[in-house]
Parts: structure tokens; sequence; C-alpha cells
């Protein structure tokens, strides 16, 4: 689709519209551009930071009362999260900015989420992408349910995880056939789970990610399927216990 006028555009995502509102998912996807490009890290996190006169120049089609309005009702509603306390001087009451993204109802975390070490992903996003790209038809992703093989699958997340997921779920079924229909194994899903679990599940932060429509999104489970298994990993599956302190020490 070529544009009317030949300039850089911003993207906009329908579904994140439906959730924020139209400003407010334009900004927040300008600032997920701008977050996996930031050099910014404080207090274990990546910030954006920029003033009001910054962002009016991304958005220059914004007066700077509509940017202040858009960043508010994102803070308020908590997909936003802003401070200043890492500024050098305390006069300095310019924010940082990074998206909270565990509020958004997304199925596909950023690249930078996987593992701990937030590196920049080989390939980013530009500001060159037309703000509307044409719409194809939806694929119905669970033809050929396949009940046997998403039911083992659900319960070995759920024996890893200690977690209770349905595998008659709406959404469960439909990922995983999917994912079977492109001719991933019952054994491919365990490994992809082995290694988040064995990345993931003692962190606090990172465990809610144990979850289907996180690891069966497409990208994200190809993406999975092809990081290397730590070598403990490679020769014995993963395998959730419990502590039973009442027993005392041996």
């Amino acid at each position: 689709m070529k544009l009317l006028i030949n300039e850089p555009s911003l993207q906009l995502l329908p579904t994140l519209v439906h959730q924020v509102g139209l400003n407010e998912a334009i900004f927040l996807q300008q600032l997920h551009y701008r977050s996996l490009i930031s050099k910014d890290i404080c207090g274990g996190e990546k910030w954006v930071y920029k003033t009001y006169e910054d962002w009016g120049k991304e958005f220059a089609f914004w007066s700077q009362n509509t940017i202040k309005r858009t960043i508010g009702r994102l803070e308020k509603k908590g997909y936003l999260i802003s401070t200043a306390e890492y500024n050098e001087r305390k006069n300095d009451q310019t924010k940082r900015y990074r998206i909270n993204y565990s509020k958004l109802d997304i199925s596909a975390e950023p690249g930078w989420v996987d593992g701990h070490n937030q590196d920049e992903p080989e390939e980013l996003p530009t500001l060159g992408q037309p703000l509307f790209k044409e719409l194809k038809e939806p694929q119905k992703e669970n033809v050929g349910f396949r009940e046997n093989e998403v039911v083992s699958i659900t319960e070995y997340l759920n024996q890893v995880t200690g977690k209770r997921y349905k595998a008659n779920a709406a959404s469960t079924k439909r990922l995983l056939t999917a994912r079977l229909n492109e001719g991933y194994t019952v054994d491919d899903f365990k490994r992809v789970i082995d290694l988040k679990a064995s990345q993931w599940l003692q962190d606090e932060k990172f465990r809610n990610y144990l979850r289907p429509s996180t690891l069966f999104n497409a990208t994200n489970f190809e993406n999975y399927f092809n990081e290397e298994m730590p070598a403990q990993r490679k020769t014995e599956p993963f395998l959730s216990f419990e502590l039973d302190f009442a027993k005392g020490e041996r």
C-alpha cells in the first residue's frame, strides 16, 4: 500500500485501539519502539526519558495539552509507568516512561522480556511503516482440533508450573491446535515449556508469562523453540516439586 505523502509514518494497532483508545494506542506503540532501542536502564528496567516538548516532536499533529492528557490517562489506567526519581538534578521533573506490559491484553510480550539480560532484538521496528495496513481475512487456527495432544500438553504445562489451565478453553485449544497443525510435536511443546520454566519459574516477575497465550503464540513459540536449551536441561525433563518443611532437616 502506497502512502499519499512520502514521509515517515506511525503504526496503528487496531486491537490496541479497542483496549486503550486511539491516541493512547498511537502513543504506546511509539513508546514501545523507543523502549526497544533505549540505553536508559534504571532500577533494572528500560526507560524512555523525554520532555513534553520532546514528545511534541514525535507527535507533531498533537498539541502539548493533548500529549499531556494522553499520558495522564495512560498513567491513571495503569498502562504507563512514569517516574522522575532517577534524575540527577532534584529540580529536573522530566519523566522517564515505560509500558506496563502486564496490564495489556496481548498475547505476545516484547522480545526483550525473554530471559533477564534485556538484550536488544536483532531486528527493530522502523518508523517508516504505514499507519494503516491492508487487513487480511484471519485464518481459522482451530481447524482439525487434536484433543488428545492438546490435553497432554496442557496437563504437562500445569504439572510444571503448578497452574490449572483448562485444555478445553477456547484460546488454549486455538493456539495449541494451530502449532500442532504447523508440524510441531508434543515433545516440542514440552521442550519449550521446560526451557521457559527453567528461566522464569523462580522469578516472581516473569513466572506469570508461563501461560498459553505467551508460550504458544505463533511468533513466540518459534523463537522459544529455537533457543538453545541450557546444558543441565538437555538430558532430563523439568520437574516441579514442593518442599515439605514439616519433615525437618535430614
